[in-house]
């Protein structure tokens, strides 16, 4: 695997995220029914998140369900939802192994109690870990974040709480299901698909795009270091130009 040494460890990005995208067409061009799909793209899960942590990339964020995903058919968000629970119970000492604290953001209280439960026991158990924050978005969507902080905002304006000549790019970041977190620096989505889907909408106003046409379940380590290198022959300019970069 020579291409990991090509990477440059001081110029990881600090919070990378994945849209997680292809289960379903993967199991279709088998002959499989979705779910073995969903499956099948735990172990790609495992795979990067360990690769993450070895790199010491501090922030890893998946979109692991969104809120236009409850409109999916009942069997496969059924399916969904058990490969969750399946997951966070087989993957927690993993987890502990390799120093990373489990997060989760969206709203959360629309997943079966089930996943609840076993969610905030992962959540509780790696409260103290260090090394790497993986954060699972799950029942998540951007435009609801937003919506939800803007309520949240008002509400604390209405009430004396807060000026509304103190709101700006802090104050908003604070009432985020993000708020621990920094902005993305890099946002990979697989399976060919170009567009955001809802996905992180206001951390992501300067992060660097890659897309590739894997499949997620057949996204392995040397892809995910494929798209580190790409992202760090790019010059993160934040509205300057080059000459003030340099």
């Amino acid at each position: 695997m020579d291409i990991i040494k090509n990477i440059d460890i001081n110029k990881l990005p600090k919070h990378l995220a994945i849209i997680m995208d292809g289960n379903g067409r993967w199991a279709k061009q088998r002959g499989l029914l979705r779910a073995l799909g969903h499956e099948s793209g735990t172990k790609s899960v495992k795979k990067i998140i360990e690769a993450c942590a070895k790199l010491g990339i501090e922030n890893l964020t998946l979109y692991a369900f969104s809120t236009e995903n409850w409109n999916r058919p009942q069997l496969e968000v059924e399916a969904l939802m058990r490969v969750l629970v399946n997951s966070l119970k087989k993957e927690l000492p993993t987890l502990e192994r390799n120093n990373i604290k489990m997060n989760a953001i969206g709203n959360l209280n629309q997943l079966p109690k089930v996943a609840q439960k076993e969610l905030q026991e992962v959540i509780d158990k790696t409260a103290k870990n260090t090394k790497l924050t993986l954060t699972l978005a799950l029942s998540y969507g951007s435009r609801e974040e937003i919506v939800r902080a803007v309520k949240n905002i008002s509400d604390k304006v209405k009430n004396n709480i807060i000026s509304i000549d103190t709101i700006d790019d802090s104050i908003i970041n604070e009432h985020l299901y993000t708020q621990n977190l920094p902005e993305v620096d890099l946002l990979i989505r697989t399976s060919g698909e170009h567009r955001i889907s809802n996905f992180l909408l206001w951390q992501i106003a300067y992060a660097e795009l890659y897309f590739t046409d894997i499949l997620w379940p057949d996204f392995k380590e040397e892809d995910l270091y494929e798209a580190i290198l790409s992202y760090q022959k790019r010059e993160r300019r934040f509205g300057k130009t080059s000459e003030q970069i340099k």
